[in-house]
């Protein structure tokens, strides 16, 4: 839940705080085990007003002017939020969501000066946006911290107005870091805390005791509406990283790497024997792409890009998406059990159309496959790929396989996510182009293990899959 602009006129956001001592208790009583001194804030910090002083110059509110950039002929009443002064010559950093819909905006200080801007600069993908002041005099900023180095259980502060109550600070902690694939956003690197946040805090600073940026507060994840003890700000690395793109392009120029790809699961690392069980399977390969054009294929297990090992599949984007335009890098590749290098040359972002187009049409299942053979251990039917089967399913001209023609219920090949239309192109690393040759396989696999397959899905995605066999 994205916390977005509260409605209410109100004066600019302050801070107020609190500290906590956490103690811990020995509950054995036993001896053989020594006792851990409770967490005590050191002496300078039992009162944080040195962070504070620091802050609050910095922390501005953004108050809605107008929304001609939204519905034509809607008015609605504007809302507001929170931002960060980032550069001395009038630059702010704040939520996409807390201005996406504005067209002029009132930027309100601490001191009490207010300014309007209009120059406002979106990034929707990160949920970023920058506001280009016109000022005279410097204003006073905030510095970043690198939300790399923090820590879990390192203290912070978050600096909003909730509800419209303006003077609020929470204290907590470092929940989690890299929190991803929230669907709240297209890139997504969130720091979790536990430190309270509420509608109105949108765009505000998370704080370490330093005084230094480490997320813009921008979300929660609740059940009730309200604060469940789960908040989220973007990190400040990719807030900076996207800031300075709004700042200097007037948009963000993103890398084009050329794959989607997806996460290894556990079952499919026992099987393909990639070392150290990590890394991004790749899924499918854009046409006339980087990727392409270095020979990166479906069914490639993308392990390092540049000597950076790859984890999953959100690394993997996070990684070639931070690397700058026309840089060539090394992409490490795990292929039929052997290591391949490939060099891609990284290109711009091209548009993927509008995301706001409507869906086609679905399209009518295709007709029954005939069956040339039925592995009925496992519970599926397999043909042999013809042209005319390529045609009907819409595959790729060069595919080479077999075509799974019927699934049975309750079957180990419905239980392993297998469906009518897939294309099996391995088995166990070994390609097969004929029904029998799959049934040969299978034969060969070890039951007790499953077989590994490298199947083309009906929505053209390369993917493993491990049938039990037993």
């Amino acid at each position: 839940m994205k916390l977005g602009r509260w409605p209410l006129v109100v004066a600019c956001t302050s801070l107020g705080l609190f500290g906590g001592i956490v103690a811990s208790q020995r509950l054995t009583g036993q001896p053989a085990v020594p006792q851990l001194n409770p967490v005590m804030p050191g002496r300078d910090w039992q009162s944080f007003a040195p962070v504070v002083k620091r802050v609050l110059p910095g922390v501005v509110c953004i108050e809605g002017q107008g929304r001609a950039k939204h519905t034509a002929g809607e008015d609605t009443d504007p809302g507001f939020g929170s931002g960060v002064i980032i550069d001395p010559s009038g630059v702010i950093l704040t939520n996409n969501h807390v201005v996406s819909d504005l067209d002029v905006v009132e930027v309100t200080l601490t001191d009490g000066r207010k300014f309007t801007a209009s120059d406002i600069r979106h990034d929707p993908k990160t949920d970023i946006a920058l506001i280009k002041l016109e000022v005279k005099d410097a204003l006073p900023v905030l510095e970043f911290g690198d939300s790399d180095a923090m820590e879990v259980g390192d203290r912070v502060l978050a600096v909003g107005a909730p509800f419209g109550l303006t003077g609020s600070v929470t204290s907590g902690i470092v929940s989690a870091k890299s929190r991803n694939n929230l669907k709240l956003n297209v890139f997504e690197d969130f720091i979790q805390t536990d430190a309270a946040m509420n509608p109105g805090n949108s765009g505000g600073a998370l704080v370490n005791l330093e005084g230094k940026v480490i997320g813009l507060t921008a979300a929660i994840k609740t059940r009730t509406g309200g604060f469940q003890g789960v908040g989220l700000a973007v990190s400040s690395n990719l807030a900076k990283k996207v800031g300075d793109d709004l700042l200097k392009n007037g948009g963000v120029k993103r890398s084009y790497f050329g794959v989607a790809a997806r996460d290894l699961d556990n079952d499919a690392v026992r099987k393909s024997g990639v070392r150290n069980g990590a890394g991004a399977v790749v899924t499918k390969v854009g046409e006339d792409s980087p990727a392409a054009k270095a020979g990166v294929q479906p069914g490639d297990v993308i392990t390092k890009v540049n000597g950076k090992p790859v984890r999953d599949a959100y690394e993997l984007m996070k990684t070639t998406g931070a690397l700058p335009v026309g840089q060539m890098v090394d992409v490490l590749l795990w292929r039929s059990g052997k290591f391949y290098i490939g060099k891609v040359r990284v290109e711009e972002t091209k548009s993927m159309g509008r995301p706001d187009a409507p869906a086609a049409a679905p399209e009518p299942p295709p007709a029954p496959l005939p069956s040339n053979t039925t592995t009925g251990a496992v519970g599926l039917s397999v043909s042999d790929l013809t042209a005319d089967t390529i045609k009907q399913q819409k595959l790729p001209k060069e595919v080479k396989g077999v075509v799974i023609a019927r699934v049975a219920p309750n079957s180990f090949a419905e239980k392993s996510g297998l469906a009518s239309g897939t294309v099996v192109l391995k088995v166990d690393k070994t390609a097969v182009t004929s029904a029998q040759m799959f049934e040969q396989a299978l034969r060969q696999a070890e039951a007790e293990r499953g077989a590994l397959l490298q199947v083309m899905k009906p929505n053209g995605d390369v993917d493993f899959v491990v049938l039990r066999l037993k």
